[in-house]
């Protein structure tokens, strides 16, 4: 008997590094942005965003998503959001 799911789709090494890219910008911005809403004073030392975990950029499909996490270069954070193997902020 067959089995009635389909292989997962190939995705090409430029494909991945180019949403794995993607994905570390669009963190970037959203912490950048929690950052500077955050008002610490003239004698603190700052805050870090604490976003851990984002939804993916939406122009790559979720089985792209799928694919960097069994590659290990994302983590699956549930809910439809990920987060990224050995980064620094975490």
């Amino acid at each position: 008997m067959a089995d009635p799911t389909p292989p997962p789709p190939a995705f090409t090494p430029q494909l991945l590094k180019g949403a794995l890219k993607a994905f570390r910008k669009k963190l970037k911005i959203l912490r950048l942005e929690r950052e500077s809403r955050q008002i610490a004073g003239p004698l603190s030392k700052g805050t870090h965003s604490g976003i851990v975990a984002i939804t993916p950029p939406s122009q790559f499909p979720p089985e792209l998503w799928a694919e960097l996490v069994r590659q290990g270069k994302l983590k699956d954070a549930g809910n439809g959001t990920y987060e990224l193997v050995g980064d620094p902020e975490v």
